[in-house]
C-alpha cells in the first residue's frame, strides 16, 4: 500500500500570510500600492490581501498571475517574454494571465502553490513576488 501513496509538502495558511507580510513590506517600502494573491499547487487562492488605494481588478489579476504560475510551474514573465517576441497564440489560453509578477513556490523541486503581484508596473510585481518568495528562503 506504501507503493501507492506519496509524501507531499502543502502550503500552510500561517505560510501563505508569512509570504504575503514579506511581499508587503516590499511593496511599501516602494509605496506601491498592490494586490497580494497566494495559491496551492492545484491554483486555489489561499490568502489575498489588498494594500489600500490598489485598484480594485488588481486582486483579479494578482490571483491570475498566481493561477497560471502555479498551473504551469513558471514565472509567469516567461509567458509575458514569449508573447512580446511574437507568440501572441499564447494569450488566448483559457484562465490564463501572462504579466509579470507571478512566482511559483517549490521546495526540494515540488510545487507548492505560488504567489502573485498586481498593482505597480510588471517588473515591480515581480519584485514584490520575489520578495514574498523570500520569506521562506525559496
Amino acid at each position: 500500500a506504501n507503493a501507492q501513496l506519496a509524501d507531499k509538502k502543502v502550503l500552510t495558511l500561517d505560510a501563505a500570510k508569512k509570504i504575503a507580510a514579506a511581499a508587503e513590506t516590499e511593496a511599501r517600502k516602494n509605496n506601491w500600492n498592490v494586490v497580494i494573491a497566494v495559491v496551492d499547487d492545484g491554483g486555489q487562492l489561499l490568502y489575498l490581501e489588498r494594500l489600500d488605494a490598489t485598484f480594485a481588478a488588481a486582486a483579479a489579476v494578482a490571483t491570475g498571475k498566481a493561477r497560471t504560475s502555479a498551473m504551469f510551474q513558471k514565472p509567469t514573465r516567461v509567458f509575458e517574454e514569449a508573447i512580446n517576441k511574437g507568440r501572441t497564440a499564447m494569450a488566448g489560453l483559457a484562465d490564463f494571465t501572462p504579466l509579470q509578477g507571478g512566482v511559483p513556490l517549490v521546495h526540494d523541486g515540488q510545487l507548492l502553490g505560488a504567489i502573485g503581484v498586481s498593482g505597480a508596473k510588471s517588473a515591480d510585481d515581480a519584485q514584490v513576488a520575489q520578495a514574498g518568495l523570500a520569506a521562506l528562503g525559496l
